[in-house]
Formats: C-alpha cells, structure tokens, sequence
C-alpha cells in the first residue's frame, strides 16, 4: 500500500446530528509532494473518481492505525468527494471514543495539521528531469483503502522513506535499462544501414566472374 501525506489545515466542528466533526482535504491536485529526495509526484484532478464510485468502504484512521477508526464511509460516519481542490469530506467523530475524542482535541488546538491516504496506484505518468530528478504523476489512486489526519508527513516516516527510496531506485534501474536497450537499437540500426551502404555501393568489378 502506498501513503502520501499533505500538510493542509483541518477544521472542527459540529455535525447536524450534534456529533462534534472534523473536515480536511486528504490528497490536492496538482500540487507538487516530495516523496523522498530526487522523487517528486503530482495527483491528478479525477484520480480518485474510480475509487469514490466503487461505493467499498473507506476508513478514516488515526497516523493509519487501524487500531483507531474515526469513521467509515460504509455507515455514513465519514463522507468523501472530490472538489476542485482535491479529495475531501467530513468525519463525525464517536463521542464514547477517547482515542478519536483525544484525535479531535488535537486537531482542534492545531498540533494536528496533516493529512494522508493509502492507496494502490493503479495508472500513473513518469518522467525525469534532466537533473534526474524523478517525476511521478498520478492519474488512477484505485483501490482507495484509507485516509488519515497524521502527526508527520509520510516522508519523515522511517520505514516509509526506505521503501520510496527502494522504489525510486528501481525507477532508476528501469531508466538506465531503457536507455541501454535504446542504445543497442540505435547500434543495430547503425550497423544494418552501414551494411546496405557498403552493398550499394560495391565496385563492379568484386562481382563474382562466370
């Protein structure tokens, strides 16, 4: 499962139903996120239609505990949509749970200010700069497993940086093998035309005598 994280500025507030609520945009489009040095991705407006109209259940979690569920889409405790900006959607929090209460409280003061989602990546773009820096941009985030308010960016996460550092590499191995085999197809085609050349333009008399 992938994370990306967002710093971005939740609000609390009260639900209709009484229920004290917080609300935030969990991913932006377009909106450049370092996923580790050399790797910078975007989101793309739509990327999330998929997963929103599949109508599975999507969990909002705290720092993706899953020990820790704030709502879920399934029994309408959490809302998701998407807008202009990105994906978004209020979470009723559950007054008989400290944990979420404590969560609340948090982002309520502040001290809480980021935002996160798990997902697979189902289509994406890349491309590299030409100071090979690697640019990633997502066009289908599908399946759409979970998002979370989150004390720190993914990035800053141990075991999350390692294994974008892992990918990044990978992508990095991809690159140079491309490049080699774009090398060897030049050559051949080099050597075929210089083969033709040379049959083109052979003297008469190296024909073989009858």
């Amino acid at each position: 499962m992938e994370q990306r994280t967002i710093s971005a500025k939740f609000e609390t507030r009260e639900a209709e139903n009484g229920a004290p609520q917080i609300f935030g945009h969990y991913a932006v489009y377009d909106s450049p996120y370092q996923v580790c040095d050399g790797w910078v991705e975007t989101i793309a407006p739509g990327a999330f239609d998929r997963a929103l109209r599949s109508g599975e259940d999507i969990k909002v979690l705290w720092n993706h505990d899953t020990n820790i569920v704030l709502g879920s889409t399934a029994n309408g405790t959490a809302q998701l949509y998407t807008d202009a900006a990105g994906l978004a959607g209020p979470c009723d929090i559950n007054t008989k749970d400290q944990a979420a209460m404590d969560g609340f409280a948090r982002i309520e003061r502040g001290d809480v200010t980021g935002c996160s989602f798990g997902f697979e990546i189902a289509r994406q773009e890349e491309s590299w700069d030409e100071d090979g820096t690697y640019r990633t941009r997502i066009l289908e985030a599908y399946p759409l497993y979970e998002v979370s308010p989150c004390t720190f960016p993914a990035y800053r996460a141990t075991s999350v940086s390692a294994r974008a550092a892992e990918q990044l590499e990978a992508a990095r191995h991809r690159l140079a093998e491309q490049k080699a085999q774009k090398l060897e197809t030049w050559r051949a085609e080099m050597r075929a035309r210089l083969k033709g050349e040379n049959h083109g333009t052979e003297s008469p008399d190296a024909a073989p005598q009858h």
